[in-house]
C-alpha cells in the first residue's frame, strides 16, 4: 500500500512523454490501485491481486476505469522504485520489463509526504 508519482513510462515498446505522465499519482490500498493525472481527474481505477511469492511478483488487475477488463503483469520493487508492467486488453502478458505491442509500464517512486 502506499502512494506513488510516475517518473516514466512506456507503451508498446516507445517511450511515453513526460509531459503526459508529468504530476500523475498511483495508489495502491485495500486491494484497489487508483490513478489520478496531475489535475487529480481519475484516469484509471482497478481491483488486484498480487503474488509475492514468485520473483518478480505477478500482478492480476480487473479495470473498472476507463472500462472493465483484465490485465495481468509483473511488479519489480528496487530501494524506493516500484516498476508494474502489464498487458492491455488483448496484449500477451509480459515476461520481463520491456513493453512490446499491447503492453504498458511505468516507474513510480513514493510521494512526498503531505501531497
Amino acid at each position: 500500500d502506499g502512494a506513488y508519482t510516475i517518473v516514466s513510462g512506456e507503451e508498446d515498446g516507445k517511450a511515453i512523454p513526460a509531459e503526459r505522465v508529468k504530476g500523475s499519482v498511483v495508489r495502491f490500498a485495500g486491494g484497489k490501485i487508483t490513478g489520478t493525472d496531475k489535475d487529480k481527474k481519475e484516469f484509471f481505477a482497478a481491483d488486484y491481486k498480487l503474488d509475492a511469492a514468485k520473483t518478480p511478483w505477478r500482478i492480476e488487475m480487473t479495470s473498472t476505469q476507463p472500462k472493465e477488463a483484465k490485465a495481468s503483469g509483473l511488479v519489480r520493487k528496487e530501494g524506493d522504485t516500484v516498476t508494474i508492467i502489464y498487458a492491455l486488453p488483448g496484449g500477451e502478458t509480459p515476461t520481463d520489463f520491456k513493453t512490446k505491442g499491447k503492453q504498458q509500464m511505468f516507474v513510480l517512486k513514493p510521494l512526498a509526504a503531505g501531497k
